[in-house]
């Protein structure tokens, strides 16, 4: 079966083929947030590792650094997962972290 470039959409039922907008060339989720203290973003760092944790079918890349900035410590963390799907999941998860 060859993949197509574009997805097939059903406009009658709102769907579309997800193996076509999936194609795992996404594989890494990064987050930015700056905390007011250091435990805090220690703490938030903590609950992303496990959200990724729950969701990696292989383990989850994880690299991650909190730095001192103007009003608070800024984390920034990446998630390397293995397949897209992962990531996507991942990110619906943290939305309103």
């Amino acid at each position: 079966m060859m993949k197509s470039d574009k997805p097939i959409e059903c406009v009658g039922c709102n769907t579309f083929d997800v193996g076509s907008i999936l194609n795992n060339d996404e594989l890494e989720a990064k987050i930015e947030k700056v905390f007011a203290g250091k435990e805090e973003a220690e703490q938030g760092l903590a609950a992303l590792t496990a959200k990724a944790r729950d969701i990696e079918s292989e383990p989850c890349k994880i690299s991650s650094e909190i730095t001192p900035v103007d009003g608070g410590y800024k984390l920034t963390a990446s998630f390397e997962f293995s397949c897209q799907a992962e990531v996507v999941i991942f990110q619906l998860g943290t939305r309103s972290f």
